[in-house]
């Protein structure tokens, strides 16, 4: 484990701590990306939102911790793309079609749901994402954020950078309970992506400092990796 990773790997340490000990979230949330208390907040603060409520198209992560803004925007009438979790499908996201669910929003919006009842899309069947949902354990006011480790945030952010769907335009929203909000510099390297916006039960926070990769930084990927995610094994094989 390189410096960098290390640093994360200890605020990632202490954010589980101070929230679980401070009654933000369950005790089993350690290691996890927390589905703290107080998540149907963030998703009322998103909807008050003007960039919410411009968005047709939402992508989100799979995490329980973000199912009351997936349910809020097929609600709301927005197209939902999920991830597939762990990336472990060739076609890695979920379309969710509010129009044609088959199952109430509360129950297509979890993995199990998703799984049933929405299609499997690669990146070239998907359209233009409006609003990214990412899940994160720690993020700061500058927009830097960190996930639980695996780095599937970054990836799937990486693979829509590339296919032209998420660009400047696109709004990347982080919900998260107060204690999640750190003064502490994050590290961040080639591959990550900043938040525009940190949204708790509470407040909406505005970030200024947004960085985005231009695409997969392949150069950090294990061929243990590569090989894991059936998308990225199919990529590397043409490239």
């Amino acid at each position: 484990m390189n410096d960098i990773d290390q640093a994360k790997q200890e605020l990632r340490e202490k954010v589980w701590r101070r929230l679980i000990d401070g009654g933000g979230a369950p005790a089993d949330s350690y290691g996890k990306i927390p589905g703290f208390y107080g998540a149907e907040g963030t998703a009322e603060q998103l909807a008050g939102q003007d960039f919410w409520q411009r968005a047709a198209t939402v992508k989100a992560n799979p995490d329980w911790a973000q199912l009351p803004v997936r349910v809020r925007a097929l609600k709301d009438g927005k197209l939902l793309y999920m991830a597939v979790p762990r990336m472990a499908s060739l076609e890695p996201f979920y379309l969710l079609d509010p129009k044609n669910l088959g199952l109430p929003p509360e129950e297509a919006a979890e993995k199990k749901g998703a799984a049933q009842v929405a299609r499997r899309l690669g990146v070239e069947d998907m359209r233009p994402i409006d609003l990214v949902v990412c899940g994160s354990v720690a993020v700061n006011r500058s927009g830097a954020r960190i996930g639980k480790g695996a780095g599937y945030s970054d990836l799937e952010v990486a693979l829509l950078i590339e296919a032209g769907l998420v660009t400047d335009q696109t709004v990347i929203v982080a919900p998260v309970h107060q204690l999640q909000v750190v003064d502490e510099d994050i590290p961040e390297t080639e591959h990550d992506f900043s938040v525009d916006y940190i949204v708790t039960p509470d407040e909406v926070i505005p970030c200024a400092n947004r960085r985005r990769p231009s695409g997969l930084v392949w150069n950090d990927l294990t061929a243990e990796k590569i090989a894991a995610i059936p998308a990225l094994a199919a990529r590397a094989e043409q490239g």
